[in-house]
């Protein structure tokens, strides 16, 4: 079969199964999660296994630790992808939801009714937990979801799809509500991207390469997510041993995610005594730091900063540094550098914690804490699909809200419009 004709074929039957998706309700849907949460652990070393060599077969071409960490599975995170499916099951359903109900003066009621978009699409790198978080989150919803990983972890995915769909043949919820495209071929993509008779939302989750092609080529709505140059501002007020902190656990907590911190920008009062202080912390944990020419002042060991290192999402340890004059100079910088993403202030000031939260324009603004949070778990979401850093239909951590729409539903008596 050509490649066109096998994509074709999934979304084909990703749309048959989206029909019967929209009239199951939620104790069927709840049933096939925690069916698939049994599976995972069950199947846990034969997933394992084969992400063990996906890992070792990447290691070996030289790629980045950002991008092997990304595509490593372990106990731990399969245990966390398994309690994120049943956090998923303990939260209402929002679909059938009414929204909002009023009456005309022609006598007819008009309501706003959540339901499923359909099929949602998902293009994304190499991190096979999306696999598992997309998949449960889409399945919640009523929603079909078609899969499409790096080619990097392409065995992994197939045997987490496998797994999860042996699980649905034993449920109310079709396997074909849940189809991977198994094919690196970047043809593949392309066709994926135009298939608007059966795709109704596509959602790009990876590095920006991957986001701005999906945008520039996909005839298909789509969901723009997580490019994450992220930033904390220290303002002058700061507490200096929880400032230190926060930024540890924004940087290094997690580094190779979109989340994480990028740039660190420093209030000039307060630089004197917080650069040495936490760039010795930063050292100490294997973060290189750029820094403009202040911050050379205080950490003459780091590197000097170019233009490019201030619009950088390094998902590295490597750190932009700069001193900035005020909180104005701040903002400024986050809205010529910031991806929309995530942004953080610490301070102990009311006021300028109220103006960052008015002034910054990112899905996700924070006060006195990391930028590690911004995810759908940590939200209470359960998982995610992605973060958006658009602002039409779903910003922030993408849950099962985000992953429905509304209809109209009328009810009349009679009416004729005259």
């Amino acid at each position: 079969m050509k490649i066109e004709e096998y994509v074709l074929s999934l979304g084909q039957k990703a749309k048959a199964a989206a029909f019967t998706m929209a009239k199951l309700g939620a104790t069927e849907k709840n049933h096939a999660l925690l069916a698939i949460a049994d599976a995972l652990i069950a199947n846990e070393e034969r997933i394992l296994a084969v992400n063990r060599e996906e890992v070792a077969t990447a290691e070996a071409a030289g790629l980045k630790s950002s991008f092997v960490e990304r595509l490593t599975l372990n106990r731990a995170r399969i245990a966390g992808m398994v309690e994120g499916i049943r956090e998923i099951v303990r939260l209402d359903d929002p679909v059938g939801n009414i929204e909002r109900m009023w009456q005309r003066p022609n006598g007819l009621q008009i309501g706003q009714v959540r339901v499923p978009l359909g099929v949602v699409a998902i293009i994304y790198e190499a991190r096979p937990n999306v696999t598992v978080d997309a998949a449960a989150l889409c399945l919640k919803t009523g929603n079909s979801v078609l899969l499409r990983g790096g080619s990097e972890a392409l065995r992994t995915n197939e045997v987490l799809v496998e797994v999860m769909r042996e699980a649905l043949s034993r449920t109310a919820v079709p396997q074909d509500a849940l189809q991977l495209i198994a094919s690196p071929q970047r043809e593949a993509a392309v066709v994926l991207m135009k298939m608007r008779e059966y795709v109704d939302v596509l959602i790009p989750r990876g590095g920006a390469g991957l986001i701005k092609t999906v945008v520039d080529n996909a005839q298909v709505p789509v969901i723009e997510t997580g490019v994450g140059n992220c930033h904390i501002f220290v303002d002058a007020s700061a507490q200096l041993p929880a400032a230190v902190e926060i930024v540890l656990n924004a940087k290094t907590q997690r580094p190779s995610v979109c989340n994480a911190l990028e740039t660190l920008l420093v209030h000039q009062e307060i630089a004197p005594r917080f650069l040495p202080l936490c760039g010795e912390e930063l050292r100490r944990a294997g973060v290189e730091i750029r820094g403009c020419p202040q911050t050379l002042s205080y950490l003459p060991w780091a590197e000097p900063a170019t233009p490019e290192d201030w619009a950088t999402e390094y998902l590295d340890l490597t750190l932009a540094v700069k001193v900035v004059p005020d909180f104005a100079a701040a903002v400024d910088h986050i809205h010529r550098y910031g991806t929309g993403h995530s942004e953080s202030i610490l301070t102990t000031d009311y006021a300028a914690a109220r103006r960052f939260l008015q002034e910054v324009d990112a899905a996700a603004v924070y006060v006195n804490a990391s930028t590690r949070f911004t995810d759908g778990f940590e939200f209470g979401f359960g998982a995610e699909v992605g973060i958006s850093t658009q602002k039409l239909h779903a910003r922030g951590p993408m849950g099962l809200q985000a992953l429905t729409t509304i209809k109209y539903i009328i009810y009349g008596d009679g009416q004729i419009r005259k």
